[in-house]
C-alpha cells in the first residue's frame, strides 16, 4: 500500500501477469512441443553435418561465427543454425504459458510454412524428386520437411485463437482489487507503446533498405533476375539436396517480416513483441556473422574504396545498431522486479507523464 491524494493505492502485482489464460493452455501446449520437436530436428542435422565434415565441437563453435572456418558444403547454414536455436527457445515459452512467446511462435510457424510450400513446389520438378531416392539423406531430409508443414499448420491453429482480451470492467466489480493498470492510471500495455513505435521504424527503415538493395542487385546485372526470383519460391532452382535455404528465399522472407512487423509495431500492437524479439535476435547473430567475416576477409580496409562498399558498411552498421535496440527494448519492461508497476509510474501516472507509454 501506499498513500496517493490522502488515499491508499494497492501496488501489489497480481499473479504472473505474464502467463496465458487458462484456457488456453491446451494450445500453447500443442505449439510448443510441435517446435520444440522441429528444433529438435534441425539441431539433429546440425550434429550430423558437423560430424559429416569431420569437425569437433570446438571447431563448429569457431563457424558459429566466422564463415571461413570450413569450406565444404552444408546441409544445414547459419540461418538454419538460429531458427534451431529461435525454436527451441519459443518451444520453452511457450510450455511456460508465457504470453509473450505467442507471436513469436506464430512468426516462426509462417516461416516453416512459406518453407514447406517451396519445398512443394521444388517436388513438382521429376529430376529434384529423383534426388531424394538417390541421396541417402533424402528420406530423412523430406520428413524433417514434412515435420515442419505440420507444425505450421499447428502452430496457427493452436494459437490464433488464443487473444488475451484484457475487460476493463472486468476487475472494478465489489470485492475486486483493481489492476495494476488501474491502480497506476496506464492504459493497458501503455508502457509499451513508445518503444513499441520506435522498433517499428527501426524495422521499417531496415526492411526498406536492404528491398533497395536487393532490387539494386537485381537490376545492376549483378545477379540472374529470374533465377534468383525463381528460386525464392521454387526449391529444385539450386540443382542440389539440402536443407539450408538459399540467399534468395532468406532476403526476400527477412524483407517481408522487417516490413510487416515494423507496420505492427508502429501501430503500437501489444502483443508483436515476441515476434519483434526472434526476428531481431536472428538478425542481429547473422549481422554480427557478417561482420566477422568482413573482418577476417580484409574487408574493412578497402571498404570505403566503392561508393557500393560505402554503402554496404552503412547498411551493416545500421542493422547491428537497429538489431540491438530492437533487442533491448522489446527486451524492457515498464515494472518492478516482481511484476507490479514500478513505482516510477504510480507516481507520475496523474501528471499524464506515462499516458503516452
Amino acid at each position: 500500500m501506499v498513500m496517493q491524494d490522502g488515499g491508499a493505492v494497492d501496488v501489489r502485482p497480481d499473479p504472473d501477469p505474464g502467463r496465458a489464460a487458462q484456457e488456453h493452455s491446451g494450445g500453447y501446449l500443442a505449439a510448443g512441443l510441435c517446435l520444440a520437436v522441429c528444433g529438435g530436428a534441425l539441431a539433429a542435422w546440425t550434429v550430423y553435418d558437423t560430424v559429416q565434415r569431420g569437425a569437433g565441437a570446438g571447431d563448429f563453435v569457431e563457424s558459429l561465427f566466422n564463415p571461413g572456418a570450413f569450406s565444404a558444403t552444408q546441409v544445414v547454414g547459419p540461418g538454419e543454425w538460429a531458427f534451431a536455436a529461435a525454436l527451441l527457445v519459443v518451444a520453452v515459452l511457450l510450455l511456460a504459458q508465457r504470453r509473450v512467446a505467442r507471436t513469436a511462435a506464430l512468426l516462426c510457424g509462417f516461416v516453416l510454412l512459406a518453407a514447406a510450400l517451396r519445398e512443394g513446389v521444388g517436388l513438382l520438378d521429376a529430376a529434384y524428386r529423383a534426388q531424394y531416392d538417390a541421396d541417402p539423406r533424402g528420406g530423412w531430409a523430406l520428413a524433417t520437411h514434412g515435420l515442419g508443414l505440420v507444425t505450421a499448420l499447428v502452430v496457427p491453429a493452436a494459437l490464433l485463437p488464443a487473444t488475451e482480451r484484457r475487460d476493463p470492467h472486468a476487475r472494478t466489480g465489489a470485492g475486486a482489487r483493481p489492476g495494476p493498470d488501474a491502480r497506476s492510471g496506464l492504459a493497458p500495455g501503455g508502457w509499451w507503446r513508445r518503444p513499441s513505435r520506435i522498433c517499428g521504424v527501426l524495422f521499417l527503415v531496415l526492411g526498406v533498405a536492404r528491398l533497395a538493395w536487393t532490387v539494386w542487385d537485381l537490376t545492376s546485372g549483378r545477379l540472374d533476375t529470374a533465377r534468383y526470383l525463381r528460386g525464392v519460391v521454387d526449391a529444385a532452382v539450386p540443382g542440389d539436396l539440402r536443407l539450408a535455404a538459399t540467399a534468395g528465399f532468406t532476403t526476400v522472407g527477412t524483407v517481408i517480416a522487417l516490413l510487416l512487423l515494423g507496420v505492427l509495431a508502429f501501430r503500437g500492437r501489444r502483443d508483436v513483441r515476441g515476434a519483434l524479439l526472434v526476428c531481431a535476435a536472428v538478425q542481429l547473430y547473422l549481422t554480427v556473422r557478417g561482420v566477422v567475416w568482413l573482418t577476417v576477409s580484409g574487408f574493412f580496409n578497402h571498404a570505403f574504396d566503392t561508393v557500393t562498399g560505402a554503402l554496404s558498411m552503412a547498411l551493416t552498421a545500421y542493422a547491428l545498431a537497429a538489431t540491438t535496440s530492437v533487442v533491448v527494448l522489446a527486451t524492457g519492461r515498464a515494472r518492478g522486479p516482481y511484476g507490479g508497476v514500478r513505482a516510477e509510474a504510480v507516481r507520475a501516472a496523474p501528471d499524464g507523464r506515462y499516458g503516452e507509454r
